[in-house]
């Protein structure tokens, strides 16, 4: 497979970096009982492809018993070495990558990663009040994020609040210390704890806590506050609301799930808009429908049948290398843009109304509408 081993830059700032890289495992540290921390090493000549920016994250292929996983995590370095590529990895299903993580990866292992990638991101706002708000291994992105903040602008304050069930589950703690200690007067950490901890601020956040808790942190939405929040679906769609009647300004906040989870959804953004050119009237079937997809400088041709629910479960019968990692609309992984041809669209919580807009599509939730569609997978 043909590889590129540079950054590409899409339209809208995201890098699209393409191709699958095998690094040696150099450190497996067992965080809780149920995360570690892998860190793996990169060669020289996969230095710019590995070149991470905070909020980025890469996709972890495995193969267990003949059967292909694969799953997104976020880049997240230790404070003394941002440069570092380290994944902050859970435990989920039992026969899961997490679970092989925990029980079985190695330093000397191999893991297949894709080059970093995403768009979540704090925005360039020199001298910000960043507020960071994460929900259980939300907090990986976040950590690196604020990290980041305070060591490339030192004017900028920082305040992270991570939900947890207990003090136990507190992912990274001992790192959040000592960098609340190398910069004490610009960065605060608070543990919310769900399972142990103690009224009136300890508990899942929610809308009558949150604005208490911002209250206590001298959080006041404004030009110069921004907010991120990671975490499942039902935190952030409840802090996103609290924000809004709070007055915060939307471009100031930024979001990024990683997962579902069993509360309700968010609104899903609203569906891609026709692309120019579509054929009016086309039938509006999979039937047949011809799927050209170009990726990593190739063209691949397929035709999506009546039973296919996506554009990527046809692109995938034949071609195993295309991208993706959640399947759900989450992680972005499987971003393309429609060049021709018409797509309905199904929630994709990882692209915001600009994306779309631009034509962009989550092909693991876009169904083609009509005879013929072209995405670009590179753009």
């Amino acid at each position: 497979m043909r590889t590129r081993p540079n950054p590409v830059l899409a339209p809208d700032g995201t890098r699209r970096r393409t191709g699958w890289h095998r690094l040696p495992v150099t450190a497996v540290q067992h965080l809780t009982g149920d995360a570690v921390a892998v860190t793996l090493d990169v060669p020289d000549t996969l230095r710019a492809t590995f070149a991470h920016r905070p909020g980025e994250h890469v996709v972890v292929r495995h193969r267990r018993s003949g059967e292909e996983l694969r799953r997104s995590y976020s880049v997240c370095p230790p404070p003394e070495e941002p440069g570092a590529l380290r994944l902050v990895i859970k435990r989920g299903a039992p026969d899961g990558f997490g679970a092989y993580a925990l029980t079985r990866l190695a330093p000397g292992d191999r893991l297949e990663l894709s080059a970093p990638a995403g768009a979540f991101a704090l925005p360039e706002l020199p001298g910000a009040h960043h507020v960071l708000i994460a929900g259980g291994s939300g907090i990986t992105p976040l950590a690196a994020m604020g990290a980041s903040a305070l060591r490339t602008d030192p004017t900028c304050r920082v305040h992270l609040v991570h939900s947890v069930p207990t003090a136990a589950d507190a992912l990274l703690a001992d790192e959040l210390a000592l960098l609340k200690d190398a910069f004490v007067d610009r960065f605060t950490v608070l543990h919310l704890l769900t399972r142990e901890g103690r009224p009136p601020l300890d508990g899942r956040i929610d809308a009558e806590r949150l604005p208490r808790l911002l209250a206590a942190l001298d959080v006041r939405p404004g030009p110069d506050t921004t907010f991120a929040l990671c975490g499942p679906a039902g935190l952030i769609a409840t802090v996103r609301r609290a924000l809004k009647d709070a007055g915060a300004d939307p471009a100031l906040v930024r979001s990024e799930l990683f997962a579902l989870g069993d509360t309700p959804p968010l609104p899903p953004v609203p569906s891609t808009p026709p692309v120019p050119g579509a054929v009016p009237g086309a039938p509006r079937t999979l039937e047949g429908t011809r799927v050209t997809a170009l990726y990593d400088g190739h063209r691949r041709v397929v035709t999506a049948g009546p039973r296919d629910p996506a554009l990527l479960d046809a692109l995938l019968r034949d071609h195993p290398d295309v991208p993706y990692a959640c399947r759900e609309g989450i992680c972005g992984s499987c971003r393309a843009k429609v060049l021709t041809g018409e797509v309905a669209t199904g929630p994709q919580y990882a692209l915001d109304a600009g994306q779309l807009a631009a034509g962009y599509t989550l092909t693991c939730r876009a169904r083609p509408l009509g005879g013929e569609v072209t995405v670009d997978f590179d753009a």
